[in-house]
């Protein structure tokens, strides 16, 4: 009797065994949202998928076989909104993706070796998240965070890289968010010419002490929200990157004169260098040890070019003095430009010309 117990026994405890491990084990051709590694403004939702929040912010991973599956979504179930993606370091297009949608996005290869994929949110904040549950592929893996040097592009809508792409939906038509294309921006084209990585925390319309229509908020009262949205309480880690270089391209906007509709008041230099100032202190609390660059606008000409040039090197005068022993901050004046890109931003072509100017300044502070 003692004897049929033991074997029971025994039967048991292997049948708990075995069948804990087969449930434990994890498909690898399944890969959790949880298990990526952003570039850039993310958050982890409650149902443990990624929500990628800021322009460009971007991850990659690495599948066999001939395609992988990406079960992306938004939600607004009316809009829309848009990733991109490169595909064994050849940037491949666009990708729109519908609320209403249930269908994965399939990424297709040529062949069926091994593939390394780049995925990137094409859009800004203020266009929504974009949420990805999980990406599907035979012997999928996800990319890990390198050591290579980091920069952070803070600006407004040529930051972002809005309006400057019109192959498939043309200025003047659709929405505001139709034209984005953050990956051929020329923030991404400098961290890829010169090796390194990228995050881009930048809002259209925005300034330093006002914005293109408005008196605020403005970047200095965003910053630090997750998705650059004043209501919004949730606040970014800035422990979560540390960028070698912060670059700093604000004050297109503090200088327009907005619609011509609603009143605006004349530039005020003492009011922008004044918040400048603080705002690169405010950068500067975040991050200790990078080095602060400021850039102008190839969109300001005229004598405000003259202007807005003066004001960054009062901003850099001031920083240098109060930072004695930091890293001075750099100072790059951007050529003027015609852009040809849609609403007066500069196009897809127009970002390779900026890219091509900033690769030599950016080279020389890496080093």
């Amino acid at each position: 009797m003692y004897k049929n117990i033991h074997l029971v026994l025994a039967f048991c405890l292997c049948f708990i065994s075995c069948g804990s491990t087969k449930n434990n084990k994890t498909p690898n051709n399944i890969l959790p949202a949880t298990s990526l590694q952003p570039y850039g403004r993310y958050l982890v939702s409650d149902r443990q998928n990624i929500e990628l929040i800021s322009s460009g912010v971007h991850f990659g991973f690495t599948f066999e076989g001939k395609q992988c599956q990406i079960f992306a979504s938004i939600s607004n179930t009316a809009g829309h909104n848009y990733l991109q993606y490169e595909l064994d370091g050849v940037y491949q297009k666009r990708i729109k993706v519908t609320g209403n949608s249930q269908i994965p996005i399939v990424l297709n290869a040529s062949n069926t070796g091994n593939h390394t994929v780049w995925i990137y949110k094409a859009t800004e904040a203020h266009t929504g998240a974009i949420i990805i549950q999980k990406i599907i592929g035979e012997n999928i893996k996800a990319l890990q965070k390198s050591n290579l040097p980091l920069i952070e592009f803070i600006g407004n809508s040529i930051t972002c890289g809005a309006a400057a792409d019109a192959s498939e939906v043309p200025c003047g038509t659709g929405e505001y968010h139709d034209q984005h294309n953050a990956y051929l921006a020329y923030g991404p084209r400098v961290a890829r010419a010169l090796g390194t990585e990228f995050i881009l925390s930048s809002v259209s319309g925005i300034g330093i002490y006002r914005n293109w229509n408005s008196d605020g908020p403005a970047m200095p009262q965003v910053y630090e929200k997750t998705d650059f949205q004043d209501y919004n309480t949730q606040r970014w880690n800035f422990d979560t990157y540390t960028p070698k270089i912060v670059s700093i391209a604000l004050g297109t906007n503090d200088f327009s004169n907005g619609d011509g509709i609603k009143k605006r008041n004349p530039f005020d230099s003492s009011a922008f260098v004044s918040s400048y100032i603080k705002f690169v202190q405010l950068v500067k609390s975040k991050y200790p040890d990078a080095q602060v660059a400021l850039l102008s606008s190839p969109m300001i000409n005229g004598s405000h070019r003259l202007t807005f040039q003066n004001c960054l090197s009062a901003v850099k005068d001031r920083i240098d003095a109060l930072y004695p022993s930091g890293k001075p901050v750099a100072l790059y004046f951007f050529k003027p430009m015609q852009a040809r890109g849609c609403g007066g931003h500069p196009s897809v072509e127009d970002h390779a010309i900026l890219a091509e100017e900033l690769i030599p300044f950016f080279k020389k502070m890496l080093q």
